[in-house]
């Protein structure tokens, strides 16, 4: 019997068609509550980066580490303590809301997308009372202008949201799961606009955790994805910036040659710092070393970036570095430059313990990347730029699927989207190599420090 969509101790609906049914049913209820949940959030974000964004000296270099020094003071001193949320769904609520903000003792309290795949397949299991304290912690991070983006917090908020209608128990329980996995797929389609990219993020996330691509949990992120669409359009939202390219490649050589080159280029950059976030994540220092450090080497990059480009590319999860590689006359070894230092940014904001999201940060990060590389390659800045952020979300996320997803339902000539897709498969190649060579310079110190220690 399929128990892909329910806890164990529940009854199943028998057919598979009624376990559909239970899954749109879940997957409705829970994309709406995540989708309005997830628009408020991201919403209060963008309000308050836009202001952060309009001011001027050191108040527009300093507000990135005040939002960092928020997240973690809200994450290690408020959230302490024991965990609460309930595996099983034998026990009565907590009755005092100071309960619901208590993590684990050896939680990484500010990675959000771990939870979404540690869960993922049993959503039921969400840990969503910690989502008050955890969107508090987010609107702190990026709203303030760190280098992080908004698409893990509006999967784990609307995963979040959706797992808590479980909350009311009897029936509602059964739902829970449905609910959740409907949740993030709606809090990411409302998010982007695309409910493609939504379902595919979600069931490509879950694969991490050998969550079953099953009718019922298709069912419940489609659901989920379109209520998410639905209310992006129905309110007209503008959460977030992706390149659309408008113009084509000229020929089948010059497609190839943008693919292969900005394709490798930007899977191999993001999967080197996707390789080096997770190390940082996963730092045993505490937390107050670890903001001092990283918060030194976060500073240093906004200070070199403010030198380089404008305080402004330094902020945020990269728009505002897209906005003004648009419009300035620099080089292409500048671009280089910032493309690495916001890089370098978005680790340090990591290990410093922002909470915050990866996938906006990379597509800067390969945008700028692919704008370097196109007066070379003689192609549009805005193919290079779109192929480079496709290759990245491939090479540094390692969501190929959601990548292809994106890159063909943004808009654009048939050619650019074709062009952005062979771009994404050569950034997951060199991505996985780039990932692999790294993976082993890292054992090689170690065995040589095992050797002469």
């Amino acid at each position: 019997m399929d128990e892909s969509l329910v806890g164990a101790d529940d009854a199943l609906p028998h057919s598979t068609a009624g376990r559909t049914a239970e899954a749109v049913v879940g997957g409705l209820l829970g994309g709406t509550a995540a989708a309005v949940f997830v628009i408020a959030v991201t919403t209060l974000i963008k309000a308050l980066l836009g202001w952060v964004l309009a001011q001027q000296g050191w108040v527009l270099v300093g507000a990135p580490f005040a939002g960092i020094v928020g997240a973690v003071l809200i994450l290690h001193l408020l959230g302490h303590g024991a965990a609460v949320q309930r595996v099983a769904d034998d026990a009565a609520p907590p009755s005092r809301f100071t309960a619901w903000l208590r993590f684990p003792a050896n939680a990484v309290r500010a990675d959000l997308t771990a939870d979404v795949v540690r869960n993922a397949g049993s959503e039921e299991r969400f840990p969503w009372r910690l989502m008050p304290v955890r969107a508090v912690a987010i609107v702190s991070t990026v709203g303030l202008g760190a280098p992080m983006g908004t698409e893990s917090p509006a999967a784990h908020l609307g995963t979040a949201a959706g797992a808590a209608i479980g909350a009311r128990g009897g029936r509602w329980r059964r739902l829970a799961r449905p609910a959740g996995l409907g949740g993030g797929a709606a809090g990411v389609a409302a998010l982007m606009g695309l409910p493609l990219v939504g379902l595919l993020f979600m069931l490509e996330l879950g694969r991490r955790n050998d969550a079953p691509i099953s009718a019922p949990r298709v069912a419940a992120a489609s659901c989920g994805a379109l209520v998410g669409w639905g209310f992006n359009r129905w309110l007209d939202l503008n959460l977030i910036r992706l390149i659309v390219p408008t113009i084509a490649p000229r020929d089948l050589t010059q497609a190839l040659v943008v693919a292969c080159v900005v394709g490798a280029m930007s899977g191999a950059v993001c999967s080197v710092t996707g390789s080096l976030i997770y190390r940082a994540r996963s730092w045993s220092a505490s937390p107050t070393t670890k903001l001092l450090i990283g918060g030194a080497v976060l500073g240093g990059c906004i200070a070199a970036i403010s030198v380089v480009a404008v305080p402004a590319a330094a902020v945020g999860p990269g728009a505002s570095a897209v906005t003004w590689a648009e419009g300035a006359p620099v080089s292409a070894w500048t671009l280089l430059l910032v493309a690495g230092l916001r890089a370098a940014a978005t680790t340090a904001a990591v290990a410093a313990g922002g909470c915050g999201g990866l996938f906006v940060p990379f597509l800067a990060i390969g945008d700028l990347c692919g704008r370097a590389l196109a007066p070379g390659l003689g192609t549009s800045h805005d193919l290079a730029a779109a192929s480079g952020s496709a290759g990245a979300i491939a090479g540094g996320y390692r969501l190929p699927l959601t990548a292809i997803a994106m890159v063909l339902t943004v808009g654009g000539p048939t050619a650019s989207r074709l062009t952005c897709v062979a771009a994404v498969l050569v950034a997951t190649a060199s991505g996985a190599l780039a990932a692999y060579g790294l993976d082993r310079l890292a054992a090689e110190r170690t065995e040589t420090a095992a050797e002469t220690g």
